[in-house]
């Protein structure tokens, strides 16, 4: 899975980078000691296999707490999809199955 780990200082240049090679970016927000976002991690590597237009980004909120705090993160894990720099499609809290956030995306 080319997920890329963020932090409060390289978050803006991944992102950035991460729009200018693919259409959809995934920001993952999670802690290691979170179950749930390992298994989350399982349905977003299911789902990269099935769209190459996707990118991953992945925030330890232990690592970066003002990372979770800007973008209002209270539970984890929670994704935010975005179809592009400015147009979040969808911000998911818990486990969604990869078929399911795929036809969010697709939608």
């Amino acid at each position: 899975m080319a997920v890329i780990e963020v932090d409060e200082e390289n978050f803006q240049i991944e992102i950035e980078r991460a729009f200018l090679k693919k259409d959809i970016v995934i920001v993952k927000f999670g802690s290691e000691y979170c179950e749930p976002c390992h298994a989350l991690e399982c349905e977003l590597e299911e789902l990269e296999e099935e769209l190459k237009n996707l990118s991953i980004l992945m925030v330890d909120t232990d690592e970066s707490p003002s990372l979770a705090e800007q973008f209002g993160i209270y539970q984890l894990p929670t994704m935010v999809i975005y179809r592009d720099r400015d147009t979040i499609i969808r911000t998911i809290e818990g486990v969604m199955l990869a078929p399911d956030i795929q036809e969010i995306i697709q939608s």
